[in-house]
Order: structure tokens, then C-alpha cells, then sequence
């Protein structure tokens, strides 16, 4: 049976999950120098395509620079290149041993993710917003708060949707497949690969009827100010409704897959 535990639990693994990502900084550090290498090369390539014009799609050669640095400050914290945890402790039998605990599972998860994308923004993503300002020249966002609502919920629904993909595991003994996919997907459809705002208008009207561009897309536009006023709130109610609605189907998935769940000795 599920039990709902006190809130301080949950805060406690989010704790230890925060202090995980500490455990190896100089992977961190080389992490970090990585994402802005690849940030160099990506802003390079945006500003070419740019030339002398001042705007493309919307974006000014300022937005498309913060656009770069805002994939590359989140990518860890978003685990954007995929999240294959719970799948692994499914596949190896040990989530067994986590339902033996005082949590929900959707809840413990998600407790120890929240704690891993802090860590990773502290470790990673906060220095790389000092760094890209320095070299390029980065904008900061109009509505500091409304934002960073949406950086908070870009992180949820991106958590429920790789929850999803991770619970595959429950009917295939080799699911990591199907989250290779759900990652590519994953990162067409969030605007990672490249702005939303310059794909054809039909295959944005595609993607706004699926989860995705709320994962990333959505708190871009809010900070480099694509989106303002009544847009912005929309644009964040859309991110709330996505992320509860990915929220009780991952648990109705989880409830199914618990049922078939077969541990050996178990």
C-alpha cells in the first residue's frame, strides 16, 4: 500500500540527492567546460546564420546568444540527454526494496531529482551564467519572477515525461531503447536542437499540442522576452497544466506497472 509520509522526508532525500552531485567535482568541472565548448561552437553557428540581419523568427542575435547559454546552463539540471535511474533499479530488482519504504514512489523520485537538478545548477549551471555573459553578450530576463516559475516548472514536467519513459521498464526487459528515442524526441520537440520560433508554423501548431515545449521552450521565450503580459502567464498556465496532467498519468502508469511487477525471491 502507498502511504503519504511527512514532508520532511522528502525533503531529506532531496537533500541527499543535492549532495550527491558534490561527490565528484572534478567531473562537474569538466562537465561544465564541456557545455560551454559546445555552447561556443553552438553560438557561432546561430550568429552565422544571422549574417546582417537583425532579427530571425523573432529572435535578435542577443536572444539567440541567450538562448545558447540557457540550453547549456540547464542541460544537467534538466537531464535533457536522458534520465535512465528508476528504470535501472526496475530492471535490477531494486525497486523492491524502495517500496519498502515510507514514501510514494512517484514522490520519493521526484524528491530525489529535484535534489539532483539543484545540485547540478549549482555545480554546473550557476558558474556557466557567469561565464557566458562575460564573453557574449547575454540578456537577463524582464520578469525575474514569472521566469523563474517557469524554470521550476520546465524541470517538473521534463521529470514527470522521463518518469514515463522510465517506467517502459515495468513491460520491456530492454527499455533503455525506447528512452534513446524519448530523448531524441525529447530534444526536438523542447526547442534544445534549435528554437522553436524557426521551425515551419505547422509543425509548431503540431508540437503545441504535446507536453515538449514546455520542458524548455516556453521559459526561453519568457526570459529572453518573447513571450510578455497575458502571453507569458498563459505560456506558464500551460507549463502547470502539462506538468499535473504528466504527473497523475505517470502515477496511473506506475500503478500498473507495480501490479505486474515480478521480483524474483519476492
Amino acid at each position: 500500500m502507498l502511504r503519504s509520509p511527512h514532508l520532511a522526508l522528502y525533503a531529506a532525500v532531496a537533500r541527499l540527492g543535492f549532495r550527491r552531485q558534490f561527490a565528484y567535482l572534478p567531473a562537474a568541472v569538466w562537465g561544465m567546460v564541456t557545455n560551454v565548448f559546445f555552447g561556443a561552437l553552438r553560438i557561432a553557428v546561430l550568429l552565422a546564420l544571422f549574417g546582417k540581419q537583425p532579427q530571425v523568427a523573432g529572435y535578435t542575435a542577443q536572444d539567440a546568444v541567450t538562448y545558447v547559454a540557457l540550453t547549456q546552463v540547464f542541460i544537467a539540471s534538466f537531464s535533457l540527454f536522458g534520465w535512465y535511474d528508476f528504470m535501472r533499479t526496475i530492471h535490477r530488482g531494486e525497486v523492491s526494496s524502495d517500496l519498502l519504504r515510507p514514501f510514494h514512489l512517484l514522490g520519493y523520485w521526484a524528491a530525489q531529482d529535484a535534489g539532483r537538478a539543484a545540485g547540478q545548477f549549482v555545480v554546473r549551471g550557476a558558474p556557466m551564467l557567469l561565464i557566458f555573459p562575460l564573453v557574449w553578450d547575454m540578456k537577463w530576463p524582464a520578469q525575474p519572477l514569472l521566469t523563474l516559475i517557469s524554470v521550476l516548472l520546465a524541470w517538473a514536467c521534463g521529470f514527470a515525461f522521463r518518469f514515463l519513459v522510465n517506467c517502459a521498464a515495468f513491460w520491456s526487459a530492454d527499455a533503455v531503447g525506447i528512452g534513446r528515442f524519448a530523448w531524441a524526441v525529447l530534444g526536438l520537440g523542447c526547442g534544445f536542437l534549435m528554437p522553436l520560433a524557426f521551425f515551419p508554423e505547422w509543425f509548431r501548431q503540431i508540437l503545441g499540442f504535446t507536453p515538449f515545449p514546455a520542458m524548455l521552450n516556453a521559459m526561453v521565450e519568457l526570459w529572453v522576452g518573447l513571450k510578455t503580459g497575458a502571453a507569458a502567464w498563459e505560456a506558464v498556465a500551460l507549463q502547470l497544466g502539462w506538468t499535473l496532467a504528466l504527473f497523475v498519468l505517470a502515477g496511473v502508469v506506475l500503478a500498473r506497472g507495480l501490479k505486474r511487477l515480478e521480483v524474483a525471491g519476492g
